[in-house]
């Protein structure tokens, strides 16, 4: 069976040699209308392709495509729907599927917003200060800092995000739900790593915030002898965020008695900057999978998944250090992803 191009040539060297287009069609090797159509365009551009036919007309120019981008950027939250209502106001009836299609002409997807602390005007300085301060420092300069923070987990789900493998109908199946409850039980963390490994980790007792007492209390029982394990005599800086107990002046005071230099100042709501929040994530996917179901296990299970984490990975997380610096300052203090 020959295929279209074959066809057309097959059809045209009949027509030169003075079949009619009712003799070529008599040979059935295609339908009549394609056969007249076929010589027809032959004779009027002298070519055996047939023209691609221009299709359904866009129901929008161009000018009012960059209106529809225009009025999309302005304001990301709306849905196609509401677009295609106001693109409606510039003359253009179209459905929102068409909206769908004339963004994603543009590359705009729609995509749930991702989560991130509010960046004030000082916050953004901040951060530009700071990169600024250690865009030249190397991975081996980073290798000298000692990160710490604060995270809290939860029983049934501490990452709030679980997927499952399910068929249709089985949305509510036992083993494809993730239990919640209305207050589930929370447990404070603190830790700290350098390039040189995990650090410690201690769980604070049921219900007790962290405050300026607990801080100093941890910084006594649990970062001075990460330091003397990772570091000895050699010198290094200690990371920690702007928290108010952080910032206390006992607090401050004891780190100038113990000669602990500090990283910084560093700026706030800027998690994206300290590459403990991958240890972090590392560390709550690897307890959620276990699935713990008390308060006993949970603890357990965190202080033997940190001792897991190997050295590797706190290595590649610092050596990323000189990138993640890079990218803020590309972005201008923005958020980057990390």
């Amino acid at each position: 069976m020959v295929n279209c191009k074959e066809t057309c040539a097959v059809i045209i060297a009949l027509h030169k040699k003075g079949f009619t287009g009712k003799d070529i069609a008599a040979s059935k090797i295609a339908p009549k209308l394609t056969i007249y159509r076929i010589i027809k365009n032959f004779k009027e551009s002298g070519s055996i392709v047939v023209k691609k036919a221009s299709g359904r007309p866009r129901k929008s120019s161009k000018r009012q495509d960059c209106l529809l981008k225009f009025i999309q950027l302005w304001d990301r939250g709306t849905t196609s729907t509401e677009f295609a209502q106001e693109w409606q106001q510039s003359g253009v009836s179209a459905s929102a599927r068409t909206v769908r299609r004339r963004l994603l002409e543009d590359g705009l997807v729609s995509r749930r917003a991702a989560k991130k602390p509010l960046l004030s005007r000082k916050n953004i300085r901040d951060r530009l200060i700071f990169c600024k301060r250690y865009r030249d420092w190397t991975a081996e300069d980073w290798g000298k800092v000692i990160f710490s923070d604060e995270s809290p987990f939860r029983l049934f789900g501490a990452s709030g995000k679980k997927l499952v493998w399910r068929r249709q109908g089985e949305r509510y199946h036992q083993s494809c739900v993730m239990p919640t409850v209305k207050h589930p039980e929370t447990i404070h963390v603190w830790c700290c790593f350098s390039a040189k490994g995990v650090g410690s980790l201690t769980i604070l007792p049921k219900n007790t915030a962290m405050n300026k007492e607990w801080y100093q209390h941890i910084l006594q029982e649990q970062l001075l002898p990460t330091i003397q394990e990772q570091f000895g005599d050699e010198q290094c800086l200690f990371q920690h965020d702007g928290a108010p107990c952080h910032k206390a002046k006992v607090i401050t005071k004891w780190l100038e008695e113990q000669s602990i230099d500090i990283l910084g100042p560093w700026p706030g709501n800027s998690p994206d900057l300290n590459p403990i929040g991958n240890l972090w994530s590392i560390l709550k996917r690897h307890v959620d999978k276990q699935n713990p179901t008390n308060s006993d296990k949970l603890q357990a299970l965190i202080m033997q998944e940190w001792a897991a984490i190997s050295q590797d990975v706190a290595q590649k997380l610092i050596d990323s250090m000189p990138g993640w610096i890079a990218e803020v300052l590309k972005k201008k203090g923005q958020h980057c992803k990390y």
